[in-house]
């Protein structure tokens, strides 16, 4: 097989690799085609192509978050990851592990360890790589990293997510939600929503908010009740839709751009955590995007009609 095909083979896996250390599908994408470059202009012929790439792919995901972090301390509002409506890896022997750690509820976890914590969590804990490989790929020793490894195990487990891990019922419950959004069911809402209900959005200071942390299952219900029959009105439409491996929808306008995406975290048979990404920089990979401040006016007009 040719450096081409090589690649190709891998690409799945170091997206998914970077995509996890970064929380960002065009940083992601980027690292994966600067890994390539590199790979593509080495003379030399590696021992191991998947252990050069992981390596490779590892390291400029490291450097690239060191200088996101600075950015992501000033941004506007919650910061969630880019939305990823599908991870192009798989491996059926780690699938829980692999959806485990792409939930946003997981990602937002790995934003409170270190570059190199994070680094050596994800190619250990999801990806199943050997401690020396591990070593190679972000330049420290193999007791460093496992020591860096017990620390970030550590730092994981005291917020852990939990999930509904019955797929089927999550499926259902998230089902009986767009249905009861759809229709305007105000009941059949506040039955499916946790007591202690959380809705979250990311506008990142560059788009109006439809959630800042609205808490509370009969303030979220009527959030939702008063804001999505209005989107409904200018021809915002919505399609169920796997978000980050949880339950959610992708969310367009009349002209069929992207508005926003909205995930659901379910467990106990309740939603417990819904969460918004409504940031234009965040949503250009899933097609074009729509300009959230005129759908707003536009609710506003309809709102003001209707009084």
């Amino acid at each position: 097989m040719n450096k081409v095909g090589e690649f190709e083979e891998l690409r799945p896996l170091l997206f998914s690799i970077a995509y996890r250390i970064l929380g960002s599908v065009s940083e992601a994408e980027d690292a994966v085609q600067e890994a390539w470059l590199r790979f593509d202009g080495s003379a030399a012929v590696p021992t191991s192509v998947k252990a050069f790439l992981s390596t490779t792919v590892t390291r400029i995901s490291i450097d690239v978050l060191r200088s996101a972090r600075m950015r992501r301390e000033e941004y506007v509002g919650p910061w969630f990851p880019e939305p990823l409506l599908s991870d192009p890896y798989q491996d059926p022997a780690r699938s829980a592990e692999l959806a485990d750690s792409v939930s946003m509820a997981a990602l937002l976890l790995l934003e409170r360890l270190s570059p190199l914590e994070r680094s050596v969590f994800v190619l250990r804990e999801v990806f199943g790589f050997g401690f020396d490989d591990i070593a190679s790929a972000v330049g420290r020793s193999e007791p460093a990293c496992r020591q860096l490894l017990v620390r970030a195990r550590r730092h994981m487990r005291t917020g852990r997510p939990r999930f509904e891990a019955d797929r089927q019922k999550r499926e259902e419950l998230a089902r009986r939600f767009f249905d009861a959004l759809r229709e305007g069911d105000v009941s059949g809402l506040r039955d499916l929503l946790a007591t202690d209900v959380q809705m979250v959005g990311d506008g990142g200071g560059k788009a109006p908010q439809l959630a800042r942390a609205v808490a509370g299952a009969e303030n979220v219900t009527r959030l939702l009740a008063s804001v999505f029959p209005l989107l409904a009105r200018i021809d915002v439409t919505f399609e169920p839709h796997e978000v980050n491996a949880q339950p959610g929808a992708v969310f367009r306008d009349r002209d069929g751009k992207v508005l926003h995406t909205l995930v659901l975290e379910v467990l106990d048979g309740r939603i417990q955590t819904i969460r918004t990404v409504i940031n234009p920089d965040k949503l250009g990979h899933l097609g074009p995007v729509a300009d959230a401040w005129t759908v707003s006016d536009e609710v506003k007009r309809v709102r003001r009609r209707m009084r």
